[in-house]
């Protein structure tokens, strides 16, 4: 049953809602719809699905790109309605005809969608009925009586009759050979009972199965002397390792190579202010002129170019003779050639055709104005949507949520997950560093109790900032450490606690399940993700399966997910900007912070108007 239908401009005015379905919608789903799939780009999918506790929906929409309309249709999760696409088709079509813009209220349209609704319906329970009546399930046992075998015994017994029949030999040959698609295991069963009872083919002609699994076995046995001349060779010995000798005695050798703070801690920090001054977060990056003088030179060389393969005169009557409304097939080459240049740009496949399907539908339809390329529309729709989709929808002001924290007598506690490698103990230390210049009392937390180093690793940064570091050695619970961590950051005044983890693949269940419990039992006040910005198709398998693991493996009903982003290795991938585009679209989550090189300042924010200039040139 159909739960509710709405008609709203882009703008958010509802212009009309169904009065026959007067079913109150639990929850929000049409702001959930709006918030999370039509403003983030993805309209390109065919639907969307609200589940929370108590309710589950499913959500159709279509749009008319002219007028500026939005059609949604909700309806109950477990039904499958198949009229509902064919009811908004309707419904878009009749609503545009009375459409004016002036306009804000059509009660009379009940009549004309209740006649809409009847035939929808009428229509699908018509395909249904005839669907049921073309596909007429046919019963294994009366396809083996058709095709000559009832059992093991009696096709044994009709395999031995056609022996003495010519005619009936045919039949079952016939029928092994119709039989080898449809059942393998039947027509396997018929080709060992016909060579057990000396069955020749008469038909020299014919295709002859038996051959094809002499050739088979054949071939598997020319494979096996290769394979045993490879295991008979000897494998090469490796060099052996000195093994360390242990006895009673203690050992003279050092065995932690780390440097104790007492000896240079003092020394590295004063070098380490002199050297490395103001971190970049301060820096307001602005979008250098020399892109904007290499976009002056390239757009004169197409100029240069378009003049030489055609004349002004035929360039400008192929902008006014274009068609006055978009259609799907005109925006085809222009997607393509898009799609191409995102994945250039290592965005993820995926992504970059999700949004390009996006693009798609919001230009359906949409007139085209005169002197306006298609490509040039294409490309002020990509830009917009590259805009949106980057552009934080919530505040990414540390600071002040570190002063309101403070004000609240807490520490304000921020947690770093990702996978190995990727640079978490480093960006951590700039983002330590970065709040030290704020004045900002700091501690960090060693919860990477699992990989060999870690702990010495944080503690050498903390030596060098001189920030207080709260560890409990290896093979500890990391939930119980950071609980810790945070009691001591309370007692001793500290204002941020930066809590390292260890680095774990996505599909690491135990260590998944470890960090889901350290988030349930600390309820940190920042998740941030990092994430290397080398990668591509791997960025969407990352971060997508971290919050399914942590929304899966977390006891509480409200889980808590990623909530920011830092991207390292920024310095290293020159115009290959696509990570940052594919893991906020896949997350939803912005981008915080951006590592861009191996000191601790070099840390600074994402520049959304340097990134869509980049993705696009």
């Amino acid at each position: 049953m159909l739960e509710q239908l709405l008609i709203f401009t882009r703008g958010g005015l509802i212009l009309w809602t169904c009065q026959e379905l007067r079913n109150a919608l639990r929850g929000s789903p049409i702001d959930t719809l709006i918030r999370s799939c039509l403003l983030e780009e993805r309209s390109g999918a065919a639907s969307y699905t609200y589940d929370v506790p108590g309710a589950s929906y499913t959500l159709k929409w279509t749009f008319h790109n002219e007028l500026g309309l939005v059609f949604v249709a909700v309806y109950q999760k477990i039904l499958h309605l198949l009229y509902v696409d064919e009811l908004l088709g309707m419904v878009k079509r009749e609503f545009s005809e009375i459409y004016d813009p002036k306009r804000t209220v059509y009660d009379d349209f009940d009549e004309t969608f209740r006649q809409l609704r009847k035939e929808a319906e009428a229509r699908a329970e018509e395909m249904k009925k005839s669907k049921h009546v073309m596909a007429k399930p046919v019963s294994s046992r009366a396809l083996l009586q058709k095709t000559g075998f009832d059992g093991g015994n009696k096709k044994k017994s009709g395999v031995g009759e056609s022996r003495k029949d010519g005619a009936d030999d045919d039949n079952v040959k016939t029928g092994i050979l119709e039989n080898v698609h449809s059942n393998g295991e039947v027509a396997s069963r018929g080709r060992v009972s016909g060579k057990e009872n000396g069955y020749t083919n008469a038909n020299n002609g014919a295709f002859d199965v038996n051959k094809l699994h002499k050739l088979r076995s054949k071939g598997g046995k020319k494979v096996n002397p290769v394979v045993n001349k490879v295991s008979k060779e000897e494998p090469k010995k490796k060099p052996a390792k000195m093994n360390r000798v242990w006895d009673d005695s203690p050992s003279k050798t050092k065995l932690d190579f780390t440097d104790p703070v007492s000896e240079n801690g003092d020394d590295q920090m004063a070098v380490a202010q002199v050297v490395e001054g103001e971190s970049m977060m301060d820096k307001d990056e602005l979008v250098s002129s020399d892109s904007e003088t290499e976009e002056d030179d390239e757009a004169e060389t197409d100029k240069t170019v378009d003049s030489k393969k055609k004349g002004w005169f035929t360039s400008m009557f192929q902008s006014i003779a274009g068609k006055a409304n978009l259609e799907k097939a005109d925006l085809e080459p222009a997607l393509k050639a898009l799609k191409d240049r995102l994945m250039t740009k290592n965005v993820a496949e995926e992504i970059a055709e999700k949004l390009c399907e996006s693009i798609a539908v919001s230009l359906e339809g949409k007139k085209l104005t005169s002197f306006t390329r298609i490509s040039s529309t294409v490309q002020a729709a990509t830009e917009d949507a590259l805009v949106r989709i980057l552009t934080p929808r919530c505040s990414i002001d540390i600071m002040r949520d570190v002063h309101v924290a403070k004000e609240q007598h807490k520490p304000y506690v921020v947690v770093f997950v990702g996978v190995n490698g990727v640079g978490k103990s480093t960006n951590l230390a700039k983002v330590a560093y970065w709040l030290q210049q704020h004045d900002v009392n700091v501690m960090m937390a060693a919860c990477d109790t699992f990989r060999s180093g870690a702990v010495e690793q944080l503690r050498t940064h903390a030596c060098r900032l001189q920030i207080p570091i709260f560890e409990k050695g290896y093979e500890k619970d990391p939930a119980i450490v950071a609980k810790e961590a945070i009691q001591e950051a309370t007692r001793n005044g500290s204002d941020v606690v930066l809590v390292d983890t260890a680095g774990r693949m996505q599909d690491n269940e135990p260590l998944m399940r470890a960090l889901s419990k350290l988030i349930y039992v600390n309820t940190p006040d920042l998740v941030l993700f990092v994430g290397e910005a080398l990668v591509g198709n791997d960025a969407v398998d990352q971060l997508s399966k971290f919050n399914q693991k942590l929304a899966d493996l977390s006891p509480s009903p409200s889980p808590r997910l990623i909530d920011g982003i830092l991207l390292t290795k920024f310095d290293t991938i020159d115009d290959k900007v696509g990570a940052a585009l594919s893991m906020v679209y896949i997350s939803g989550a912005p981008v915080m912070f951006i590592g861009c090189g191996q000191s601790y300042t070099d840390l600074k924010k994402l520049n959304v108007k340097s990134i869509v200039k980049t993705l696009l040139k």
